[in-house]
């Protein structure tokens, strides 16, 4: 369970925390407060063992570059289609119990997301994405999540696939071209009450 510390961090540094005991749980809110609005999701492991499309898209339209729902469509076609959404969901590689949030991206649709632009942005996190405070948090996004996302990839070469660790590559296929920290939430959406 995330502690109480982190969680009046994150109260402090604006942000609206809830809390559940399993991805089951937190899926399940999820699928109470979306209804009707049109949805974009990050291509997120995360998101995917949650089963979060397969929820919301009874009831709402969803947009997933996941290569599970965009079947033989253009990754970037579908990743464009979740900018304008009223809603967008992503996780996040890794909290600082400092309160840092951290997202490492290769093209830079999922961290614009987290950014600006919808309605309301939900970010979702399992314990495991906790880490003591900001430079293991930058650390787990380049040595841990990248080379995860990276392995999973099909016909990716990007070193880190193969050693496990970042190292700090110019493949192509690259994963760690742009990094977001979200310090405090984004002022806009502290206006939108999200």
């Amino acid at each position: 369970m995330i502690s109480g510390q982190l969680v009046s961090i994150l109260i402090r540094f604006g942000y609206t925390v809830k809390t559940f005991e399993t991805r089951i749980t937190a899926a399940d809110y999820l699928d109470s407060v979306i209804d009707g609005k049109t949805v974009g999701l990050g291509d997120s492991q995360t998101l995917i063992s949650m089963k979060i499309h397969e929820r919301l898209s009874s009831h709402t339209q969803v947009f997933d570059p996941a290569p599970e729902w965009r079947g033989d469509r253009d990754f970037t076609e579908v990743a464009d289609e979740t900018i304008p959404t009223d809603i967008f969901i992503s996780s996040v590689n890794a909290i600082a119990e400092t309160g840092e949030l951290v997202n490492i991206d290769r093209r830079g649709n999922r961290v614009i997301g987290t950014l600006y632009g919808h309605e309301k942005l939900y970010l979702v996190a399992g314990r495991n994405k906790i880490v003591p405070a900001l430079e293991e948090a930058i650390y787990r996004a380049r040595n841990v999540a990248a080379p995860m996302n990276a392995s999973r990839r099909s016909g990716w070469k990007t070193p880190c696939a193969k050693t496990g660790r970042c190292m700090d590559c110019s493949s192509p296929d690259r994963l760690c071209n742009a990094m977001v920290i979200h310090f405090r939430k984004c002022t806009d959406m502290i206006r939108r009450s999200c």
